[in-house]
């Protein structure tokens, strides 16, 4: 699903260059957990902007689903992002005034289906993560774990290849980012290509395999077995 081989990446700072990925090699299958760890200033940051086609590569290549995703203008990228990816963030990214239903279709006006196919698609989504009820509610009258919720929905919408979720339970109590876990999990069971990046050790493993990062390269790469967030909530 994902192949990135050799990515290297450096950004100017003035009249310096920060060499912040150094030869990046990195294979995801379709269905696989992964979850890219590593402290602050280790590049997954720089990777996973890279892997959004929110930023690109200086050597290196990156494919996904067998598309080769290479000197991209914005709106072509816009467009594979549509179609490929899902984003889960830390900080929500719900849009305030507009409800929990009208945040999750979103994706899908974009994707120009109808008013009433979006709709039923979005309250799909929504009750798949436990809120139908709260479809009419607006973001300041949800706790963290239902905009949470919210944003999980929104990012399955528009059935994407893959999702990438940055620090998902970065913002969550203990016990709401074990039950965001345990829905992430749940997805990845259907199938679903997931990636976590986090610097939280018992969440990177309630997932299947965990890629340390390390000065912009990968020091760790295995599989671990994982744990069901379930025995947590």
């Amino acid at each position: 699903m994902i192949q990135i081989k050799d990515l290297h990446k450096s950004y100017q700072m003035g009249s310096n260059s920060l060499h912040v990925l150094k030869g990046i090699d990195f294979n995801v299958k379709q269905g696989e957990l992964v979850s890219i760890m590593g402290s602050s200033g280790s590049g997954k940051s720089t990777l996973l902007n890279i892997l959004g086609m929110l930023d690109e590569a200086d050597l290196g290549s990156y494919t996904l689903d067998n598309v080769p995703i290479k000197n991209l203008n914005e709106k072509v990228a816009a467009q594979y992002r549509n179609k490929f990816l899902g984003f889960i963030f830390q900080s929500f990214n719900l849009i305030n005034y507009k409800n929990a239903l009208d945040n999750v279709s979103m994706p899908l006006y974009y994707q120009g289906m109808k008013r009433k196919e979006r709709t039923d698609k979005a309250l799909h989504y929504l009750e798949k993560v436990g809120l139908a009820d709260w479809a009419t509610h607006l973001p300041s009258e949800l706790s963290g774990g239902q905009k949470q919720r919210v944003a999980i929905a929104r990012a399955l919408a528009s059935d994407p290849k893959v999702l990438l979720a940055d620090e998902p339970t970065g913002a969550l109590d203990t016990k709401t980012s074990y039950e965001v876990m345990e829905l992430i999990q749940g997805i990845n069971d259907e199938g679903k290509t997931i990636l976590v990046v986090t610097h939280e050790p018992d969440i990177a493993e309630m997932t299947k395999r965990i890629v340390n990062l390390k000065d912009g390269r990968i020091i760790d790469d295995r599989p671990v077995k994982q744990i069901l967030a379930k025995h947590h909530v």
